[in-house]
């Protein structure tokens, strides 16, 4: 299929936005190699590969996709641990072996099979993630300012912003759990040091974020390989002192848990949920290094190097219980080897916190792209071409978050109480949407897709409930703030269906309005005219409002309609489309991939170059407009709806900056729009 996407929206000026898009020119260079292998961005498949480029791609991986689930052994056991009993700290073997079961399993059903074997095939055009998952729904179902948002459309909204509530827990909690195994060195350590040191390293984080990542990006590899082959060595050491623990690969241990607990030991898998919740970032990176790279590195590196870790650790509390406070620490002498084991974690978790500062960079972008979220500024820190960009509104917003919760919680186990809800949250929602994506565009019959779903809500569902039953604990955090961003979502989208139908009912054809137009004309003055429609076929009405104000107009008129693809990233081949109206005029169609950042001035400039246009185009105007929101009783939205959507409307990024348009050659236009 290569049906477009809800129009890149520019809400804030719908009149100089991109259109409600109709079918793009199709994009040859973008597709799947038909396994559900990944695409580079530019045609080129990574599922072709020979040996040794697939294990430098697996490599690769290693470094960038894997951080998230590959720091969750700081933390994991303990975390399970004390939800079995309260923080009592008694720990049976039959417990330790139990626990070990419900980790291995969930891993290998939620990440091996869910992600791993299915999710991760049902790749957009080689990128992944819920939002690309939401853009292969069929048109019908996908969010489009013509019309509101579907129940599908709405659960990738759901899905998204539940990503953000947890993503500012990971760093914090991660860099946080690091920090603590300095307590084994120095008992004595005090609380706020270890907050403090975490807040610093935060901040440094965070802080570099504008600089661009690509030096510290060369370190992320060496140090996660580093870091994995620590894990698997430790836990290896302890495994082979004490092999009875491998019993709990078993899952007759998993069930004799909730035979000996009941319902109420659904308790645990709230703490369970940590060791997979990289799992989602595995779907959401695959963009970066394709399926068969990503699985290699799972099956035969990351997941042995956590599970042999994991049994370490049970090796080690089936003979030392007192061990419970920190597991993981506790796997090395005391001294300096724990000193080098807290410096290679706080590596670790940096590199996790990267991934996820950047995955909600990229997120962001996408929701953009897509009409579901506010122009924010996007700044791209090394060639456009790497993907590197840098959101300041996200960042400063995440870095806030973080340190507050630092601050509030002080400790990773109390903090493990707010973190899993928003992770489990999208883990449902793409499980729902998977199931659309495979009877709505991939044919199967709902008898065949059914039980592959109910196999895998089997596992979403539990997850969540555990999880919600974490609210009072600090679940409530990513509740908010998940919420937050769903209202702001909603809202945004809300008021661009609002706005498109205000300019959509007032909205004439170019054949009807021009001798309207030209007699309200009383010169055609020189050079070049470029307004921006979101339109297909009528006229910008400030174009109109300009001629009637000026009665003037330029000899060369460029009606641009930018429009955003289904596909991640457009050819410049199929960049362009021209029409040529008459009088002067000129439609131009500008097709962008929903991961790319669009640039009007160049998309224009393809245009000189092959001789379709002719014009100065450092000479051109661009003509913008600024909508400003009457928020009053009668509306379309409600008062406090449109209230909401006024504040984003003004805060919005501007549609020069957005677009890229020299802020020397841009008049803007302001109007008032009553909803």
């Amino acid at each position: 299929m290569n049906v477009p996407l809800a129009p890149a929206a520019d809400a804030a000026t719908l009149s100089s936005a991109p259109a409600p898009a109709r079918r793009p020119t199709p994009v040859p260079g973008h597709a799947t190699n038909g396994a559900g292998e990944a695409t580079d961005g530019h045609g080129h498949g990574h599922g072709d590969v020979n040996g040794r480029k697939l294990i430098a791609l697996a490599l690769g991986a290693v470094g960038v996709v894997f951080g998230d689930i590959g720091t969750s052994p700081l933390y994991t056991i303990k975390e399970c641990a004390h939800a079995l009993h309260h923080g009592d700290g008694v720990l049976t073997s039959t417990d330790v072996l139990q626990i070990l079961s419900l980790i291995f399993w969930s891993m290998t059903m939620v990440v091996t099979v869910k992600y791993v074997t299915f999710i991760m095939r049902a790749d957009n055009r080689g990128e992944g993630g819920i939002m690309a998952l939401g853009a292969l729904l069929p048109e019908r179902w996908r969010a489009n300012p013509r019309r509101p948002l579907t129940a599908l459309s709405v659960l990738v909204v759901v899905g998204s912003a539940a990503l953000y509530g947890d993503g500012a827990i990971t760093p914090a909690i991660s860099v946080l759990s690091a920090m603590e195994g300095l307590t084994l060195a120095q008992p004595h350590i005090p609380q706020w040091l270890i907050v403090g040191l975490t807040v610093v390293i935060l901040m440094g984080l965070f802080g570099i974020q504008s600089r661009g990542t690509a030096l510290l990006g060369t370190l992320f590899g060496p140090v996660m390989f580093l870091w994995f082959l620590v894990l698997a060595g430790t836990g290896a050491w302890y495994v082979v002192d004490n092999p009875a623990v491998l019993a709990a690969l078993n899952p007759a241990h998993a069930v004799a848990y909730f035979a000996d607990h009941g319902v109420g030991g659904i308790v645990i898998l709230g703490s369970v949920v940590l060791a997979v919740t990289g799992g989602e970032a595995l779907y959401a990176d695959m963009g970066h290094f394709g399926l068969k790279p990503i699985r290699l590195a799972w099956l035969t590196f990351v997941m042995p190097a956590l599970l042999l870790n994991y049994m370490g650790q049970g090796a080690l509390l089936m003979k030392h219980p007192e061990a419970i406070t920190n597991p993981f620490f506790a796997m090395v002498p005391t001294g300096n080897w724990t000193y080098a084991l807290v410096v290679l974690s706080s590596l670790a978790t940096i590199v996790a916190s990267q991934a996820l500062i950047s995955g909600s960079f990229s997120l962001t972008k996408q929701a953009m792209q897509m009409g579901l979220f506010p122009r924010v500024t996007v700044k791209h820190t090394a060639e456009e071409e790497k993907g590197q960009i840098y959101i300041p509104e996200v960042n400063g917003l995440l870095a806030a978050a973080c340190i507050a919760l630092v601050f509030t919680f002080r400790s990773s186990s109390a903090l493990a109480g707010a973190y899993g809800l928003g992770v489990t949250t999208t883990m449902l929602t793409t499980s729902t949407v998977f199931l659309a994506v495979l009877v709505g565009v991939r044919g199967w019959r709902l008898s065949r897709a059914l039980p592959l779903f109910l196999l895998f809500v089997g596992f979403d569902l539990p997850f969540l409930a555990a999880n919600l039953l974490k609210i009072p604990a600090g679940g409530y955090v990513p509740l908010l703030l998940g919420s937050l961003i769903v209202v702001a979502m909603l809202v945004w989208h809300q008021g661009r269906w609002q706005l498109f139908r205000h300019y959509t009912d007032r909205f004439v054809s170019f054949d009807e309005a021009w001798p309207e137009l030209e007699r309200e004309i009383a010169q055609r003055t020189p050079g070049t005219g470029i307004f921006m429609a979101a339109s297909d076929d009528g006229l910008p009405p400030i174009l109109s409002h300009l001629v009637q104000r000026t009665h003037a107009l330029h000899k060369q008129i460029l009606l641009v309609t930018v429009v955003t693809t289904e596909q991640p990233k457009v050819e410049k081949r199929d960049r362009l489309k021209i029409e040529t109206l008459g009088h002067g005029f000129h439609r131009v169609h500008v097709y962008f991939g929903f991961m790319e950042q669009p640039n009007v001035p160049r998309a224009l400039n393809l245009a000189i170059v092959r001789r379709d246009l002719d014009f100065d185009l450092d000479e051109a105007t661009y003509y913008l407009a600024r909508e400003r929101v009457l928020a009053g009783p009668g509306g379309g939205m409600g008062v406090l709806p449109e209230k909401i959507f006024g504040f984003l409307n003004r805060n919005a990024t501007n549609a020069d900056r957005y677009f890229q348009i020299p802020n020397a050659q841009v008049i803007e236009v302001g109007t008032l729009v009553d909803l």
